[in-house]
């Protein structure tokens, strides 16, 4: 038998600049306004209904990409050290993330939108 799966989506935005590294040569700085689209599912809902607070996690979202609001990624850890990449950032917010939520629930997935129809998705190993 099948368990039940609930799901929640939060989307977050912020505005941050970065160049990356392609083939060896580094591009012109420039900005984006970047959407992050996350996705947390779990077996069972709480005794409110709830697979998680919708705000919590806003707030933890906030939390972990408010280091980049406004910045050049590239002078900001750990893009300071690793190419700035669209599925870098999906990773190192899914991974921040990841540590952050509940036993209850996981990071099914998240996904980054560097420009319109252009995103990068990360699924975490479960």
């Amino acid at each position: 038998m099948l368990m039940p799966v609930y799901a929640i989506r939060i989307e977050r935005a912020f505005c941050a600049a970065h160049s990356l590294r392609l083939r060896g040569e580094v591009e012109p700085v420039h900005g984006h306004n970047w959407i992050v689209r996350v996705e947390i599912e779990g077996p069972a809902l709480d005794d409110d209904g709830l697979l998680c607070d919708f705000h919590a996690v806003e707030a933890e979202i906030d939390a972990i990409i408010a280091p980049f609001r406004n910045q050049n990624l590239n002078a900001v850890e750990p893009f300071d050290r690793v190419n700035p990449s669209a599925e870098l950032l999906a990773r190192h917010i899914g991974d921040a993330l990841r540590e952050r939520l509940p036993a209850s629930v996981r990071v099914a997935s998240v996904g980054v939108r560097e420009a319109p129809a252009c995103w990068a998705i990360y699924r975490p190993e479960p």
